[in-house]
């Protein structure tokens, strides 16, 4: 028990580290992507949503806007494809390289959130949550986690919620450090390359894994 304080210790300084060395060296990259955001698409710079937290507290998370206004309503079971054409025309770019999470590093700072964690869902996905898959929120939630590098947009809804689950239960820095190098390739080959090459592994039994672009979940 005291060895998981310190690691979550160490983590948290981490995330303060690491969080101010992307946001203020490279702060002039952000306000030039902000800037391409307003002048090539209607709207605002930056997209705001509510989103549960550590024990459900919910926060806002801080986004690039990617999509044109009005675009934000999601139907549960569908997932933004790259094909989307929702998405603005730097709005795909900022996808694609995970820019548009960049923001995040402020919600990271604040203690909303960790580099590494489950993703924050949409707050309407609680009313569906088991006892088992509320195990999700006892962490901070992540810009990155282990779902998201596992196949991400290409699993079923309820594996990304076991992949979330293993990630609580099994915590540890070594694997903070094993997802955010997974990120980097990610990132640089995309999440498409990952499909059915998980990181852990944690008996997805029964529940299918999407191995096509086709089958979509909810992020």
């Amino acid at each position: 028990m005291e060895d998981k304080k310190f690691q979550k210790l160490i983590k948290r300084l981490f995330d303060i580290i690491v969080s101010l060395i992307v946001l203020i060296p490279f702060l002039p990259i952000w306000i030039l992507i902000a800037i391409l955001i307003k002048v090539t698409s209607p709207g605002p710079v930056f997209f705001l949503q509510d989103r549960p937290g550590l024990n459900k507290k919910i926060f806002k998370v801080y986004k690039f806007r990617t999509m044109r206004p009005g675009s934000e309503k999601m139907v549960k079971g569908q997932e933004v494809m790259k094909d989307d054409n929702r998405i603005t025309a730097i709005g795909k770019f900022l996808r694609r390289s995970k820019i548009d999470e960049i923001p995040q590093v402020l919600n990271v700072l604040k203690g909303e959130m960790s580099l590494v964690g489950p993703r924050p869902e949409r707050v309407a996905s609680l009313a569906e949550y088991t006892e088992e898959i509320s195990k999700r929120l006892n962490m901070n939630p992540g810009m990155t986690g282990l779902a998201q590098v596992s196949g991400n947009i290409y699993l079923s809804l309820g594996d990304r919620y076991k992949f979330d689950v293993y990630y609580v239960e099994h915590y540890s820095l070594l694997l903070d450090l094993k997802i955010i190098i997974r990120t980097v390739g990610v990132v640089l080959l995309g999440e498409d390359r990952y499909v059915n090459k998980y990181l852990v592994d944690i008996n997805l039994g029964s529940t299918e894994v999407a191995s096509t672009k086709e089958e979509k979940g909810l992020n």
